[in-house]
Parts: structure tokens; sequence; C-alpha cells
């Protein structure tokens, strides 16, 4: 292991709880917490919706692969992926780096059941537009096979809080 990478990596479909169970877990073990969403923000100065609505989803992909690279090279503590971030390939290849060298990827698993009141599906997430619900089994769908393929720990946040959640991942990452 060498320079500096992230304890953990979460990653999910929205809903799933990333930035709760993320913050909580980040605590647990002393560390801080980093968003890539809340990065990709602070770079083009306005929210994720709004990127996708002026500028279009390539260039906010573009913006969020550049977060992910920079936040996997330079934070040591939990680092929480925006849900759509892992189809790319050149995330996929640095994740797999980042396990080769050791590293943690947490897939936070939900179903649509679970992920749709936490989500609230009237707020502004711009791949859900129109059916909010079928577009996020679409989107999950279409994600998962990747989601358990980079994942070297699965958690389902179903029915659990995300206390609960951050204990079982801090149980799992202890040396």
């Amino acid at each position: 292991m060498t320079g500096t990478r992230p304890r953990v990596v979460l990653m999910g479909p929205p809903g799933s709880g990333k930035t709760t169970v993320g913050t909580i877990l980040a605590r647990k073990l002393s560390v801080a917490f980093r968003d890539t969403d809340a990065d990709v923000e602070r770079t083009a100065g306005k929210p994720v919706a709004d990127i996708f609505v002026t500028d279009g989803e390539p260039h906010f992909r573009e913006l969020e692969r550049e977060a992910v690279t920079t936040a996997l090279a330079t934070h040591d503590g939990v680092l929480a992926l925006g849900g759509g971030a892992v189809m790319d390939a050149h995330t996929q290849s640095a994740l797999a780096g980042y396990v080769s060298d050791g590293g943690t990827v947490v897939f936070l698993d939900v179903s649509l059941a679970h992920a749709a009141p936490r989500v609230g599906f009237n707020q502004a997430r711009p791949l859900l537009v129109g059916n909010p619900r079928a577009r996020w089994a679409e989107l999950m769908e279409a994600r998962r096979p990747t989601y358990e393929r980079l994942a070297t720990l699965r958690v389902l946040s179903d029915a659990r809080t995300a206390h609960e959640v951050a204990a079982e991942i801090h149980q799992e990452v202890q040396p």
C-alpha cells in the first residue's frame, strides 16, 4: 500500500444511505467524510441538477470522473461516490486498482421499496425525471452488475438504520 487512499469507499444507488452511513462510519473510524457529488458541486459552483440542465450529463460525468480520481488519490477517510460514477470505465479501473492495493469498496444495496421514502422521488434528481420509480428500477438494473463486480463487501440497508449499517461496515473494516 502506497500513498494516501480512502479507508472505505461507499457506492450504491440513490436512497442506499451513502451520505448518512458514510458520515456515521467516518465518525466511528475517526476520519473525514467526503462525497464526490459535493466535490463536483464545489468545482462547478452549482448543484448537480443544475449541471445536468445547463451543461448536460456528459459534462457532469467528466467532472465526476475527475472528482473520483482526485479523491481516490488524496482522501484518507470515508469516500461516497455518486450513484452513477461506477459506470465510467476510468472510474472502474481506478477502483480496481484501489481494491488491488487493499482498499475496501462497499456496495450499499437497497430495494426500491426502501429507497423510495429515503430519496423522496419528488426531489430534483435529474436521472429520475418522468416516472421516478421506474427510472430508479431501470438504473439499478443497469448498475447492479457493476456494483456487485466492484464491491469487496455488500451490505443491505433495507429496514435498517444508518447506525446499524455503519456498525456492520465498521466491524468488517477493523484490522
